[in-house]
C-alpha cells in the first residue's frame, strides 16, 4: 500500500522558516516526481514546488522563489520542502504529491499537514 505521510506543519510566525517532510512507502520513489501543493482556505489547490525524480530539475511558484526549498532523498524515500521568510499568504494545508514518471495517471497524495503563518 503506497502512504506519502507528511509532518513538520504547525504554527509559525511570519518571517519564520518551516520544514516540512514527505515520507514516503509502498513505493520506489525514485520513479516519482515529487511536489508539493498547498490549498489556501477558500482557495484552489495549488502547486508550490516540484523536483524530478533524481532531483536533477526543479521549479517553483513564482512568490515563493529564493525562499522555499524542495530536496528529495530518494534512500531514505523523503522528499522535504524548506520553507523561509514565511508571510500570512503561505497559510495552508501543505501537501505531498507523486507522479510516476511513466506516467501521470499514477499518482499518489498525502493527507496534508497545515501550516498557519500568524503573529
Amino acid at each position: 500500500q503506497v502512504q506519502l505521510v507528511e509532518s513538520g506543519g504547525g504554527l509559525v510566525q511570519p518571517g519564520g522558516s518551516l520544514r516540512l517532510s514527505c515520507a514516503a512507502s509502498g513505493l520506489v520513489l525514485s520513479a516519482f516526481d515529487m511536489s508539493w501543493y498547498r490549498q489556501a482556505p477558500g482557495k484552489e489547490r495549488e502547486l508550490v514546488a516540484g523536483i524530478t525524480r533524481f532531483g536533477n530539475s526543479t521549479n517553483y511558484l513564482d512568490s515563493v522563489k529564493g525562499r522555499f526549498t524542495i530536496s528529495r532523498d530518494n534512500a531514505k524515500s523523503t522528499v522535504a520542502l524548506q520553507m523561509n521568510s514565511l508571510t500570512s499568504e503561505a497559510t495552508a494545508v501543505y501537501y505531498c504529491n507523486g507522479r510516476h514518471f511513466t506516467s501521470r495517471i499514477i499518482a499518489y497524495w498525502g493527507r496534508g499537514t497545515q501550516v498557519p503563518v500568524s503573529s
